[in-house]
């Protein structure tokens, strides 16, 4: 049965693809409309409008806009795209689609709000691959400053006692010094935390303290750095595009990230709770099942992770 299920999905694939330049002229000659445009037209705004025009465009196999796409993905690798190019994107697509843009005014404010979503998406990938690429240096001062910027925001009322000191495990790091926990996901571990202690502090200091339950405790910062694996690899792969898409209309920045960071990691803690592991060595089994259920979440058209916080008791 699997057999037969694989082979006819073969055959609807390949019979799509040769097909579909074929639907594409007869629609344009019915509707006057070319595939984009009736994306724009027909989609709802965010996601759902955005991921079409972004399957549309990889898929062409106009060679000019091809080679427009491959110049913007080379301007995102490169973290140095910017919203004019953006224009120069839309209205060079306008020229080789031959779209009369006095008649369709609205369509390129449509195509650039999807086209800014589409490479913001691409451009921030970099640059978070980039910062997860940076690995913690304890000589460097920046790099140490917001370590302890992270211990100020999580315990403002306990002094540190010494830059390596057992203290640093009360927030759950293995040992005494924190360096050494940032090697799987570099300075992005260290900046995903900051970010969610110090732009939300209640919250952070909710779960830090929940992470300190004597019977479903956990280790507060590791698990935090393995979010921050979870997050990163949801970015990378793609999975996390629902969400951005329907988050803005702008580039996407790196807060953009830290905030998607920051919705997993409370979101997680309300899963381990209610999953009342015995241990740690559950960890795995619970992440699992984390993850699954945020990917299934993000295959909503409309997901859209909002960090709105509601905290229960410990």
């Amino acid at each position: 049965m699997k057999f037969s299920l694989g082979m006819f999905s073969i055959i609807w694939n390949t019979l799509y693809w040769w097909m579909r330049p074929l639907v594409k002229w007869v629609l344009r000659r019915t509707t006057r409309l070319c595939e984009l445009q009736r994306i724009c037209y027909g989609e709802y705004k965010g996601a759902l409008r955005t991921c079409g025009v972004e399957f549309s465009l990889n898929h062409s196999r106009t060679p000019e806009i091809q080679k427009c796409i491959k110049y913007m993905d080379t301007k995102c690798q490169d973290c140095t795209l910017k919203p004019a190019l953006i224009y120069y994107a839309v209205f060079a697509i306008v020229r080789i689609k031959g779209i009369n843009t006095k008649v369709h005014k609205r369509f390129t404010d449509t195509l650039g709000e999807c086209l800014t979503q589409v490479w913001g998406y691409r451009q921030l990938s970099a640059q978070i691959e980039t910062i997860r690429r940076e690995m913690y240096n304890s000589t460097n001062q920046s790099h140490e400053e917001k370590l302890l910027c992270l211990w100020d925001a999580l315990m403002p009322e306990t002094p540190l006692e010494a830059r390596i000191t057992k203290q640093w495990q009360v927030i759950g790091f293995q040992g005494d010094d924190p360096q050494t926990d940032f090697r799987g996901m570099g300075l992005l571990g260290l900046e995903n935390l900051l970010f969610f202690a110090e732009q939300y502090p209640t919250a952070a200091r909710h779960v830090l303290a929940r992470s300190q339950h004597p019977t479903y405790g956990y280790s507060f910062a590791i698990v935090g750095i393995n979010i921050t694996h979870m997050a990163f690899h949801l970015l990378q792969n793609g999975d996390a595009k629902i969400h951005f898409y329907n988050a803005s209309k702008r580039f996407p920045e790196v807060r953009a990230f830290h905030n998607f960071y920051c919705y997993l990691f409370f979101t997680f803690d309300e899963l381990w709770r209610q999953e009342k592991p015995r241990d740690m060595m559950e960890f795995s089994r619970v992440r699992d099942k984390f993850e699954a259920q945020v990917k299934y979440k993000l295959k909503n058209p409309f997901a859209y992770f909002k960090c709105n916080f509601v905290l229960e008791n410990i």
